[in-house]
């Protein structure tokens, strides 16, 4: 996971030197990410199903190692084709990898303080892998060149494999039999994939176009139909009576506005400290390191304690509020700001997605049978997928057009950057508000049920 969330924010920093070296057009560039979280996004919730049904372990070792190869042939490529194939190859491999791993962790931590210690370390990658990916962007790109922010995710993969290979149990899964849907199989893949893409191309095409409303109808029509075969199918891919769960459905929505609106802190941030303050790559990365370190020791050194204390619901709900007030401050950050009186402040504030992401994953698995762990796990990264790419769609879209807006006016370009990203963090404030009232509202603060059999708990020890 650390090296799939690296992959993400690293590829960021380099997309300039990309460009420049293999002569991508502007248009062409963009699809450096979107062919990898086309290819992620679209496959989360089918990769996690077949983990379920071919075994969680064997999904992962082969995603892992899809990953890393399409990251060697990422790295040697010399054409734009060959980067934009090696992307969507990378993609499947980390929806195979990622779509089980929380159904792993659930599966073989029961106990709810050793699931909440799990699950907080597992969220204290994320966090990591994303800080990481940004300073070591930079520092790649400018030291040796765009080439290496992929071969650094070879040993990372093959470590991850050396390990894994004698650490996890095996699991032989239910079967084919058990739901080998291949029409709802193609439904949900091809609904959630176009998805996707119309959500990448609104900045390009607008909301309103008629490539985006055509394009999101036929993505509508393709998941509705995947919900209808699901209610009738024999073996259904996915059950439907994993969304009847007040926990599993709340979490996944929580999850959904949440993302989208920190969308505008992790990527609006970095643009507003190198487009409107100056700072380079590598800097950048430095002055956002903060907000890494303290959600890596709120994550790893008391949420699972304030979790088996106050509860998953409690705790998610005070992280929301602190992270209310991070897109808060930003919504009123001026244009010639001083980092340790007007910066420092939002990072520390950011502690708060330490305490919502652990809790929230907890959540959102607490209702996960053994037999669909896969599936749940699935799901909570769709949604997680589908949060960031609203978020990018939304909210740079909104920064963009009131940004062209004020330069229109007569402002300064420095002045008018940052009157779109206000624009942009007051939307993120309004969805984080939204997340809070579903929270608050839909999930109960019951604990969560201990998964899987006394042979399950055997075999994680």
């Amino acid at each position: 996971m650390l090296m799939i969330i690296l992959d993400g924010s690293i590829v960021t920093v380099a997309m300039p030197a990309i460009q420049n070296d293999l002569g991508f057009t502007p248009a062409g560039l963009s699809w450096v990410v979107n062919a990898y979280l086309i290819a992620f996004g679209s496959l989360l919730l089918l990769a996690g199903r077949l983990g379920d049904l071919l075994g969680r372990k064997r999904m992962f070792l082969v995603g892992t190692a899809a990953f890393t190869a399409a990251s060697l042939l990422a790295g040697v490529a010399t054409t734009p084709a060959l980067l934009i194939a090696a992307r969507f190859l990378q993609g499947i491999g980390s929806a195979m990898a990622s779509a089980v791993g929380l159904g792993i962790l659930v599966t073989l931590f029961t106990e709810p303080r050793e699931r909440a210690r799990a699950i907080a370390v597992f969220s204290f990658t994320g966090a990591a892998g994303a800080s990481i990916g940004q300073v070591l962007g930079g520092v790649l790109t400018d030291a040796l060149s765009w080439h290496w922010i992929f071969f650094i995710n070879l040993p990372i993969g093959l470590a991850a494999l050396a390990v894994a290979v004698p650490v996890l149990p095996r699991d032989r899964g239910l079967g084919l039999r058990a739901g080998a849907d291949v029409a709802g199989a193609l439904l949900v893949t091809a609904g959630l994939m176009l998805g996707i893409y119309t959500v990448v191309k609104v900045e390009e095409y607008g909301w309103s176009s008629a490539h985006t409303l055509g394009t999101g109808l036929l993505a509508l029509a393709l998941l509705g139909a995947f919900v209808a075969r699901q209610a009738t199918a024999e073996t259904p891919l996915m059950p439907l009576r994993i969304l009847r769960s007040r926990a599993v459905a709340g979490a996944n929505l929580v999850q959904l506005l949440m993302v989208a609106a920190l969308f505008s802190f992790q990527i609006l941030v970095a643009l507003y400290l190198q487009k409107v303050l100056g700072y380079g790559s590598a800097r950048t990365g430095l002055a956002m390191l903060p907000a890494a370190a303290v959600i890596g020791a709120v994550s790893l050194g008391i949420s699972a304690r304030l979790n088996a204390r106050f509860g998953e619901r409690r705790v998610l709900l005070t992280g929301l509020v602190l992270l209310t007030g991070v897109l808060g401050l930003l919504a009123r950050v001026p244009v010639h700001a001083h980092y340790l009186t007007d910066l420092l402040p939002v990072m520390l504030l950011a502690a708060g997605f330490g305490l919502a992401l652990p809790a929230l994953t907890t959540l959102g698995m607490s209702d996960a049978k053994a037999d669909d762990a896969g599936l749940a796990s699935g799901l909570f990264n769709t949604t997680q997928q589908i949060g960031m790419a609203l978020g990018v769609a939304l909210l740079s879209t909104l920064a963009a057009s009131r940004t062209d807006g004020l330069l229109a006016e007569g402002a300064s370009r420095g002045e008018a950057l940052t009157g779109g990203y206000h624009l942009a963090f007051i939307v993120g404030t309004g969805f984080l508000v939204a997340a809070f009232a579903v929270a608050f509202t839909v999930l109960r603060a019951a604990r969560p049920k201990p998964v899987g059999s006394s042979r399950g708990r055997t075999q994680a020890r």
